[in-house]
């Protein structure tokens, strides 16, 4: 299926400053992805949200067989001033979302057209956008887990590796903040009257850290620390900022448990603490239903696909955590991605709209589907 590319489209999406936060930004960019979504026969639902981007989700017509979820996020993560607009040379697209992921949307918004083009109508293929995957899909991931269910497969558009690898394992990650609270003293007339809220971090940093097994891809980082008021005072509070990153579910209970114990368990009498924080996204593990459907994909697109587990997380892990198979890395290749150096090689989209169309058009039903039956 011979595909060419125009990414003048491409370059209206990443004009658009659509950093989470911006939520007028993410709602333009929305509102012009659903022009273009409709024209294809689109039903767009959206999800509104008073402090964030609207969540939408584009519905087809019902037919017979399979179900796929097409997942991507319209955020990106540069405030207005820092880093915009696009650019191109002879083999690259530059700017921000190029890569991650409004490249990947493109790529979905293509793919959608060429099947269009060749069978006439669009049928059990839907898509997912969401607004806040780069803070963390807070939000959304509970609108994402509910919505997935409802489909056999979710192909996922972040960035492809650099073999336009198909990821089939995440990390899953969980995030901390432990609040201690000591008793002040003054350090040189009435040390021992002091509860020294630092020391008793210390004791937590180096437990905390000691979870870490990298032979298991299991990771705990104590990334921030503060605390304590000057050097002659025994400090009355510290706070920690903890991530943990696992990839089976065993490691995850052992380490969640862990560190709930650590963090109310500490090592002065006399010092209180307040965990917050928890699971963020779940893992993305490999299941017997993924690998099928890899086989199946690879026999309807004549390719053997270059599969990759990467320690990074994306929505991915959200559909994979409710038992959907979950197939990431479909969006192009490209790298800087969260740097001013974002970029995105154009024959890495040629090669993947070719690729999501084939797939795409195998879903797309008997073309005896009732038009009045959108779902």
């Amino acid at each position: 299926m011979a595909v060419t590319i125009d990414f003048s489209e491409l370059e209206q999406l990443i004009n658009i400053n659509s950093y989470t936060k911006n939520k007028t930004g993410v709602d333009t960019v929305a509102r012009l992805y659903s022009q273009w979504m409709t024209q294809l026969g689109f039903e767009a639902q959206t999800h509104q949200r008073d402090e964030i981007g609207n969540h939408v989700h584009y519905r087809s017509v019902r037919a017979t067989g399979p179900k796929v979820l097409l997942l991507g996020h319209f955020d990106t993560v540069f405030p207005p001033g820092t880093f915009e607009g696009f650019s191109e040379d002879k083999d690259w697209v530059y700017g921000p979302g190029t890569c991650d992921m409004k490249g990947g949307n493109f790529v979905i918004l293509q793919s959608l057209r060429a099947v269009k083009e060749k069978l006439g109508y669009l049928a059990n293929i839907d898509v997912l956008m969401v607004s806040d995957e780069e803070s963390g899909s807070d939000d959304s991931k509970h609108l994402t887990a509910k919505i997935a269910t409802e489909y056999d497969l979710c192909l996922v558009f972040e960035a492809a590796g650099p073999d336009n690898d198909v990821v089939i394992e995440r990390k899953g990650i969980a995030t901390y903040q432990i609040e201690l609270t000591g008793k002040a003293a003054h350090a040189g007339n009435h040390y021992a009257d002091g509860l020294n809220a630092n020391l008793a971090a210390a004791h937590m940093l180096l437990s905390l850290t000691e979870l870490t097994n990298l032979d298991l891809g299991t990771t705990v980082n104590v990334g921030k620390m503060k605390g304590g008021i000057g050097a002659n005072t025994i400090s009355p509070s510290a706070v920690m900022h903890v991530e943990a990153r696992f990839t089976n579910n065993n490691e995850k209970d052992r380490v969640l448990t862990t560190i709930e114990q650590i963090a109310n368990s500490p090592k002065i009498d006399g010092i209180t603490t307040n965990l917050s924080g928890g699971l963020q996204r779940d893992v993305m593990q490999s299941s017997e239903k993924q690998n099928d459907w890899i086989r199946r994909l690879e026999l309807l697109t004549n390719r053997r696909f270059k599969l990759e587990k990467r320690g990074g997380v994306s929505d991915a892990n959200v559909v994979s955590g409710v038992g959907v198979p979950t197939l990431d890395g479909f969006g192009p290749f490209g790298d800087g991605d969260h740097t001013i150096h974002e970029r995105a090689k154009k024959s890495s989209f040629v090669q993947r709209i070719k690729l999501v169309s084939t797939i795409l058009m195998n879903f797309a039903g008997s073309k005896t589907y009732q038009e009045s039956n959108v779902a």
